[in-house]
C-alpha cells in the first residue's frame, strides 16, 4: 500500500499530465478542448498543493480542462477532501458535490466546505466542484459543459488519489446543484450530439437537496434564474429543456433521494414530490425526505437542525453504494 506521502509525491508528478488531459466530451464539440499551456501547468501544480488541513482531513485542488476551450482557473476546479489516515487503493467511497445558487455567480463551491469536511471525517472522499455560472461566463451551454467536464475528470483525479473508489459513487447537489446532480446521473442516456453525452464517469446514486427537478415548471412559474440558465423560455428553446430537465430524463436504474423543506418558497416542495412519484411510476427506486418548516437555504446550512441528517443520508448512501 502506498503511503499518503507517496501518493502526494506521485500526484505532484502526475498533475501536469492530468491538467493537460482532455475530458472525453462524448458530443460533437470534443475537438474544442484546449490543452493547458505551460503557464497552466505551473498553476495546476500550485493548485494541487494542500489547500488546508484540519483534523487530518486533506484538501487538494485540481483544475479540470473544459469543453469550451477557455478554462477559467478561478472557476474550473474541484477541491478533493480525503479522510484521515492511510487507506488501501480503491477503498474510500466517493461523493461528488454540486453547489447551488440559482446558476448565478453570487454563490460558489465554498458554501459546501463544511459539508465536504464533515463527510470526509465520516470516511468519504469528497469532490466539491466549481463551475462557471451566469454573471461569470456561464449560462447555456457553458454551465452544463463545465459540470459535465468536471464530473468526467474524476477518473483523472482517482489516478492521482488511488484510495478513491469510483466503483460506486454518490453525486449530490442543492437547488440548482440538485438539477445538475440529477442531470449528471443520467447523461449516459443522452443522444451523442447533446451536451454531456457519453460520460466517462457515472455515479451510482443521486441525491437532490431542494433541487430544481422540473426546469419547465420553474420557468413557467416565473423563475428568471432558471430561464437565464436555460437560454430562453421552453417555447423558444424546447430542446434545452428536454436535454437537461431532470423530470424529462428519469432513469429507473439509478436510485435517487429527493430532499425538500416544506417551507421552501424558492423551489416548490411539490417539485421533489412529483419527481419521486414519476421515478417510482417508471419502476425506479426513489425516496422523498421532507423537513417540516425548513426553507430553501436552511436545509443545507451547517448550523441547521437538518445538517446532521443531510450528512447521515449522504454518508449512508455512499457507504451502502460502495458495499454493493
Amino acid at each position: 500500500m502506498m503511503t499518503r506521502t507517496g501518493r502526494r509525491l506521485a500526484a505532484m508528478t502526475l498533475v501536469a499530465a492530468l491538467a493537460l488531459t482532455s475530458c472525453s466530451s462524448g458530443d460533437d464539440e470534443s475537438s474544442d478542448v484546449t490543452p493547458a499551456t505551460p503557464a497552466d501547468r505551473g498553476a495546476a501544480e500550485q493548485a494541487l498543493a494542500k489547500v488546508e488541513s484540519s483534523s487530518d482531513v486533506t484538501v487538494n485542488r485540481y483544475l479540470y480542462p473544459t469543453r469550451t476551450g477557455d478554462r477559467d482557473d478561478r472557476q474550473n476546479w474541484a477541491d478533493v477532501y480525503l479522510p484521515p489516515g492511510e487507506h488501501e487503493d480503491n477503498s474510500v467511497p466517493l461523493v461528488v458535490l454540486i453547489h447551488g445558487g440559482g446558476w448565478q455567480s453570487k454563490l460558489g463551491a465554498d458554501v459546501f466546505v463544511a459539508l465536504s469536511r464533515r463527510l470526509a471525517e465520516r470516511g468519504l472522499a469528497v469532490y466539491n466542484l466549481e463551475y462557471r455560472r451566469v454573471g461569470s461566463g456561464g449560462g447555456w451551454p457553458t454551465t452544463f459543459k463545465d459540470v459535465a467536464a468536471a464530473v468526467d475528470f474524476v477518473p483523472n483525479v482517482q489516478a492521482a488519489e488511488p484510495e478513491i473508489s469510483m466503483d460506486n459513487a454518490v453525486v449530490a447537489g442543492h437547488s440548482a446543484g440538485g438539477q445538475l446532480a440529477m442531470w449528471s446521473g443520467t447523461r449516459h442516456n443522452l443522444e451523442p450530439t447533446e451536451i454531456g453525452a457519453k460520460p466517462t464517469f457515472r455515479p451510482t446514486y443521486v441525491i437532490s437537496m431542494a433541487g430544481t427537478l422540473d426546469m419547465r415548471q420553474a420557468v413557467l412559474e416565473g423563475n428568471p434564474r432558471a430561464r437565464r440558465a436555460m437560454g430562453g423560455l421552453p417555447s423558444e428553446v424546447p430542446d434545452h429543456y428536454k436535454s437537461v430537465s431532470p423530470i424529462e430524463n428519469i432513469d429507473p436504474d439509478i436510485p435517487i433521494i429527493a430532499m425538500t423543506g416544506t417551507a421552501d418558497k424558492v423551489v416548490a416542495p411539490s417539485m421533489s414530490e412529483k419527481y419521486v412519484k414519476a421515478a417510482k411510476k417508471a419502476g425506479g427506486r426513489a425516496s422523498l425526505v421532507e423537513f417540516p418548516g425548513v426553507d430553501h437555504t436552511r436545509i443545507v446550512a451547517s448550523d441547521s437542525e437538518t445538517f446532521p441528517q443531510i450528512i447521515e443520508t449522504i454518508s449512508r448512501a455512499a457507504h451502502d453504494a460502495h458495499r454493493k
